[in-house]
């Protein structure tokens, strides 16, 4: 029976990353995987994780299970930083983890779709998983524009997206930090969007992997906030996989808001059921040792302070390729230093990256997203020159 299952092509990016470590080339450069990089090209263990993961050590006196529901500590912690001084907004809001925001989304979708939804409106481009997903669970994908060709985010084409969804669909929305491009909307824009969502009583589903990645835990979660303010109900997926560095202990949760708190439960049991059928109880480790690093007054400033350097040194790598701009011509590299995150597209062709690969080890997604924390003042110089050798 199993002779029905053809070959399956692999994961672009999981591929890149195979190509990366079979390059011998010593001054090879990876800007493909999404992960945070240090100036050395590590990707460390937060110190405030550590001393987190330390006392876990010494005090956790079982591994019994917690529940589809997950770690509530953890969830509970967490919602100061995402909703602001009144988290809860008097019981309207509440949550449950899962493993990672991927796991969050899948979820997300999951429900809205026992909801009754079966078309989600998103931005084009967008991370692929999210259009992956939504494929395998037999629902639609409904794009609009993201951003226009001078880095700005596209307004005229949500706007257009908005007024003409139906009763019924669903819009994804990208909190921060967007993935790819890493143009997001202005506060300006995020007081239209509320109003625009309030309006039409379309279900905003809030794709916020990436907070304080950007400008700040507060400047971040800005635009969510407006949101959550304005409208009925909403769902808000949180990864914790960037801004704790915790990539492979798969650390996210799920948030609902409602009209009342009856009608979150509710709502809640059915991701419980959910949860139960895929993936039975999330994975603890991560999200206990992010519930010790905020209930503890010294790790939280620790944390806030790394997740400060992290932001820094990216806000660097960005201005330094956009004070580049005069020598690569034909591409536009001033916007980059107006974006936020990990990540950006570059107007490149599958030749020209083809190009950077094999004639300058410089690895890139194929679509031309770069992770500008694969940047360093060390192959900075190579990059642009790089760049400048293929766009002449």
């Amino acid at each position: 029976m199993l002779d029905a299952l053809t070959q399956q092509p692999a994961d672009a990016l999981l591929a890149l990353i195979k190509l990366y470590d079979a390059d011998s080339r010593a001054d090879k450069v990876d800007l493909g995987v999404g992960v945070f990089r240090t100036e050395s090209g590590a990707t460390p263990v937060f110190a405030a994780v550590k001393a987190a993961e330390a006392q876990l050590l010494e005090a956790q006196d079982s591994k019994a299970y917690l529940g589809p529901e997950g770690d509530m500590g953890f969830v509970h912690a967490l919602m100061p930083y995402i909703f602001g001084a009144d988290p809860a907004k008097g019981g309207r809001i509440d949550g449950m983890q899962a493993p990672g925001g991927t796991g969050a989304l899948r979820l997300a979708f999951a429900l809205v779709k026992r909801a009754g939804s079966n078309r989600i409106i998103m931005g084009d481009p967008t991370w692929p998983n999210h259009t992956q997903i939504l494929s395998d669970l037999g629902m639609e994908a409904v794009s609009y524009k993201h951003a226009r060709s001078d880095g700005t985010a596209d307004m005229d084409a949500l706007r257009a997206a908005i007024g003409a969804a139906s009763a019924g669909d669903v819009i994804l929305l990208h909190g921060c930090c967007h993935n790819p491009t890493g143009i997001d909307y202005t506060a300006q824009d995020w007081d239209e969007i509320a109003a625009l969502l309030a309006d039409r009583k379309i279900l905003p589903i809030i794709d916020l992997a990436y907070q304080g990645l950007g400008q700040g835990m507060d400047e971040d979660a800005a635009g969510l906030r407006k949101v959550v303010d304005a409208v009925p109900e909403a769902l808000i997926c949180y990864s914790c996989d960037k801004n704790f560095g915790l990539y492979r202990d798969r650390v996210g949760a799920l948030y609902v808001l409602s009209r009342d708190a009856e009608r979150t439960t509710a709502i809640l049991s059915n991701g419980h059921n959910l949860a139960r059928t895929n993936w039975s109880q999330p994975p603890d480790h991560g999200a206990a040792a992010v519930r010790l690093v905020l209930r503890d007054e010294t790790l939280t400033r620790q944390w806030l302070d790394e997740l400060a350097d992290m932001r820094a040194r990216m806000r660097l790598m960005r201005e330094q390729l956009a004070a580049a701009d005069n020598r690569v011509g034909g591409m536009d590299l001033a916007p980059l230093a107006s974006q936020n995150g990990l990540f950006s597209i570059l107007t490149l062709s599958k030749e020209q990256i083809l190009t950077l690969r094999q004639d300058h080890g410089i690895y890139m997604a194929g679509s031309g997203r770069i992770n500008v924390a694969g940047l360093t003042s060390a192959n900075m110089e190579k990059f642009v020159s790089a760049l400048a050798a293929v766009a002449g």
